[in-house]
């Protein structure tokens, strides 16, 4: 494990909003400043990515694309998904995009559906500062 910060991208295949949430991630992380992150894609038609999606336990099936980030805890030797550290707490950039007990986003249908750099970032710093702080895992 070279990142000690996964993001868990939730779509399925064929879906134009999954693609280009995967297509922002992969740019932002390709830019070099996030790189103590590493993306998984997990697609919710195979067995495997609906197993990760249930045990995630808090993403809408109907607002699928999400993403979630997770953290290696090394004690137990599996990845978590950070708790927030203000659950439920109002985002102005993320808005109802942003998921409630977790780091994360799940794409709100009531706006655009879609979920810009911007969210992605912030949920990213959001995530760097919990693990800094020592509030996950």
């Amino acid at each position: 494990m070279t990142q000690p910060l996964r993001i868990v991208i939730f779509g399925k295949q064929g879906c134009e909003k999954c693609k280009m949430l995967q297509q922002r991630v992969d740019k932002l992380l390709a830019g070099g400043e996030w790189s103590d992150f590493v993306k998984v894609y997990a697609d919710v038609e195979t067995e495997e990515g609906l197993v990760a999606f249930c045990r995630t336990e808090c993403v809408n099936p109907n607002r699928i694309p999400a993403l979630v980030v997770h953290e290696y805890d090394e004690v137990a030797g599996i990845w978590r998904p950070m708790p927030r550290t203000a659950p439920g707490a109002e985002d102005p950039i993320c808005g109802a995009s942003r998921l409630h007990t977790y780091i994360g986003l799940q794409t709100d249908y009531s706006g655009s559906g879609v979920l810009s750099p911007k969210m992605i970032a912030a949920v990213l710093e959001e995530a760097r500062a919990a693990r800094a702080a020592g509030v996950a895992a």
